[in-house]
């Protein structure tokens, strides 16, 4: 049965991945990220049914006005993708600039939120929908000059464990953790090192099915993606 699917950040990287993947399989995609150009790309792209919508998920006005404008023409989503997030310079704590560790708190902790208070009342009035937070190795280990990544995916896992525990039956909130994957920002972190990791396309292959057979036995579960 084809779903509906909200994914954030989906301008490039594990986002537009699991876009095309998701469609291809059948589904429908509705779609959001900051990049003017690329959600222009994505529309011409793909077109109808699927829906790809400029939005800064930090602002949340934005989100309110996108989940109302998705809300008005679509079913709540089955499945909620949290995936839109930045990474500051390689850096000890001391040496990150305030703006930058609030600019990556603003997306990767309350735009989270944001889109969580926007979405979810919906699906809970429905009974049913899977909310995936995208976390990260960092989220459950730590390096030095990442401290404000790790910060916020620390963050990720304690909120989407706590989020699990007060959702109706027949939902999941779920904290996921991608793997290690050649992406723009793997490439801040490892530089040219980042090309011995696994590479998008071959990630999507295993990422989009193991997405879609989550269910809500899965609620509050620490996962990962099978490599």
């Amino acid at each position: 049965m084809a779903k509906v699917i909200v994914i954030t950040g989906v301008s490039r990287g594990l986002g537009r991945a699991m876009t095309e993947g998701f469609i291809a399989q059948g589904h429908t995609v509705l779609g959001c990220a900051r990049n003017e150009a690329a959600i222009k790309d994505l529309n011409q792209a793909f077109g109808p049914p699927h829906n790809f919508t400029v939005v800064d998920i930090a602002d949340e006005d934005q989100v309110m006005a996108w989940a109302k404008l998705l809300l008005n023409e679509y079913s709540p989503p089955d499945l909620l993708i949290n995936n839109a997030a930045i990474i500051n310079n390689l850096a000890p704590l001391w040496e990150i600039p305030s703006q930058d560790f609030s600019d990556l708190i603003d997306v990767n902790i309350k735009g989270v939120a944001n889109v969580i208070r926007h979405f979810i009342p919906a699906m809970i009035d429905r009974g049913s929908g899977i909310i995936v937070n995208l976390s990260s190795g960092w989220g459950r280990s730590t390096s030095p000059q990442v401290s404000s990544y790790c910060t916020s995916k620390w963050a990720i896992e304690g909120m989407t464990r706590s989020l699990a525990q007060e959702l109706p039956k027949g939902m999941a909130a779920i904290p996921l953790s991608p793997g290690i994957i050649h992406t723009e920002m793997l490439e801040v972190c490892y530089g040219e090192a980042a090309a011995s990791y696994t590479a998008i396309q071959d990630w999507k292959k295993k990422a989009v099915p193991f997405l879609l057979q989550l269910t809500p036995a899965d609620n509050g579960q620490p996962l990962t993606v099978p490599a």
